[in-house]
């Protein structure tokens, strides 16, 4: 019964042998010596003002899941082209009421003024 994982501990002894001999060879060869300037933080080539705990403004992530969730539109919408001609007209009318919802949302979002960067 045993000589059936035979394989797969062969496979998995491989994959961890490998890992490990590029971690310790990336440690070796590496180039990288850190300094007390690499090691600063900073952003765009400007060094950092401030504490870096500081709190964002909500804004930025209502526009995070404001672009996720139209980003995922897009993917269904692709997947529905694909396979649109199949799906007839009920495939039809059930897009139409996803992207009724959609439009809904979207002016509820810029009604309450979500999409303003004031």
């Amino acid at each position: 019964m045993l000589r059936e994982y035979v394989p797969v501990l062969m496979i998995f002894a491989l994959s961890l042998g490998t890992a490990l001999l590029m971690v310790i060879g990336s440690h070796i060869f590496s180039q990288y010596r850190p300094t007390p300037v690499k090691s600063q933080p900073y952003e765009s080539g400007i060094p950092a003002l401030g504490d870096t705990r500081e709190r964002f403004a909500v804004k930025y992530y209502v526009v995070a899941m404001l672009f996720l969730l139209f980003d995922v539109e897009v993917v269904i919408l692709f997947t529905w082209a694909v396979v649109f001609k199949r799906l007839g007209l009920f495939g039809f009318v059930s897009i139409l009421i996803f992207l009724l919802l959609l439009v809904i949302g979207l002016l509820y979002e810029w009604k309450k003024g979500a999409l303003e960067w004031d």
